[in-house]
């Protein structure tokens, strides 16, 4: 058998490659411009290879009793490694991916096909124009990967696209985003500050080396208008390669003291990522 090799090419937002995982015989690594951005075992879906998509599958895994299907809208794709973990996990579930970069799509497309009947639709189309387009009340996930490069873009941290988040999620529906920042967290505190301002729970979960401002890093934010697991969060997220903390209550208060919303006017993208932060090779 012929040992996989790098993949490499030009797409909307850089330089892509594909890298097979020479101790995983059909995991990939894709990078785009040097920052990882997915890993995906197309034998083992299950597995996660990041800590941030293992903490979202947190999020998914609790949003309802095990193997319920559920309607997720997946704002950003990448390879998809999220969408095949719902599948794999929870048969017959709905979901939408919007993911911007035409290009990325088609090398996803060629090189890690999905499963055939895998209930996943993929749409090439910008994540807040599909989210103001949704339907309200048809999500029971939605979960916001989007960069474009190493930033989240600004137009996807304001305080209307999280009422328009609210508005398609239904009744009990959680959100969860891949955020990255480190200290002052100017820009992380105001999307707690943001989503708090909408819904009724919102919790961040993330490495404490992050959260005490040690180095940069991913922060995931959780928001609902329904009561959070986050003791059930908390517990796997503690129990995970690399243990990280779930703030809430008033420790998240704490965290977010004097921080305000962003409008549409005013927003701005996250920062980039200090030098060799998020980088490989």
């Amino acid at each position: 058998m012929e040992e996989p090799i790098p993949v490499t090419r030009d797409v909307d937002q850089g330089t892509a490659k594909l890298m097979p995982d020479l101790d995983r015989p059909r995991a990939w690594l894709l990078t785009v411009d040097g920052a990882p951005q997915s890993y995906v075992d197309l034998d083992d879906p299950e597995h996660l290879e990041f800590e941030y998509a293992r903490r979202i599958a947190h999020v998914l895994d609790t949003a309802a009793e095990p193997h319920r299907a559920l309607d997720v809208l997946h704002l950003g794709g990448g390879a998809l490694t999220l969408p095949r973990y719902v599948a794999a996990t929870r048969p017959g579930s709905r979901q939408l991916v919007v993911e911007a970069d035409r290009g990325l799509l088609g090398l996803v497309a060629e090189h890690l096909p999905l499963r055939e009947g895998s209930g996943v639709e993929v749409r090439a189309a910008d994540a807040r124009a599909e989210l103001e387009a949704a339907p309200g009340g048809s999500a029971d996930v939605i979960v916001a990967d989007v960069f474009g490069g190493s930033r989240v873009p600004a137009h996807l941290t304001s305080l209307e696209y999280a009422r328009e988040a609210a508005r398609v999620l239904r009744p009990g529906g959680r959100y969860a985003a891949n955020l990255a920042d480190g200290a002052p967290f100017t820009f992380l505190r105001s999307q707690v500050a943001g989503f708090a301002a909408v819904f009724a729970h919102v919790c961040l979960i993330a490495e404490p080396a992050v959260l005490r401002g040690r180095r940069f890093g991913n922060a995931v934010l959780v928001a609902s208008h329904g009561e959070l697991p986050v003791a059930a969060l908390a517990r796997r997220a503690a129990g995970d390669a690399f243990p990280a903390r779930v703030e809430h209550g008033e420790a998240l208060e704490r965290f977010t003291a004097g921080a305000a919303p962003v409008r549409d006017a005013d927003a701005v993208g996250s920062p980039e990522p200090p030098g060799g932060a998020f980088g490989i090779g």
